[in-house]
């Protein structure tokens, strides 16, 4: 190998390695936002659910009430597991798409 193809190779590995980054870097902000915003959602339905509890007038509806939330935050906890899956997923394929062309290349080689 010449001093110009390992120049280029290094080259190409800075920019793969910076263009991963990139990638990262944009899914891991949008994974922030989402768990940010299922934060302040879950608080205010939390907040919510306290209020109708503590202006029960019976049993049977403090029961109800404490069977609902937990119904609703079990559902929007899955929904919100399955979203941000879904991030990371994306923030895995994102992240190695750089890399592809590297990785055929290495295979043609062989």
């Amino acid at each position: 190998m010449t001093n110009e193809d390992m120049q280029k190779f290094g080259k190409d590995s800075m920019a793969m390695a910076m263009s991963s980054l990139g990638a990262f870097s944009k899914s891991a902000q949008a994974i922030a936002v989402e768990v940010v915003d299922y934060s302040k959602k879950s608080a205010e339905v939390s907040a919510a659910a306290w209020e109708k509890l503590l202006g029960a007038k019976s049993l049977e509806t403090a029961m109800e009430v404490q069977s609902e939330y937990l119904k609703s935050s079990y559902e929007d906890f899955v929904a919100e597991a399955t979203k941000l899956g879904e991030l990371y997923v994306d923030l895995a394929k994102e992240a190695y798409k750089p890399f592809e062309g590297a990785m055929a290349k290495v295979s043609i080689v062989k």
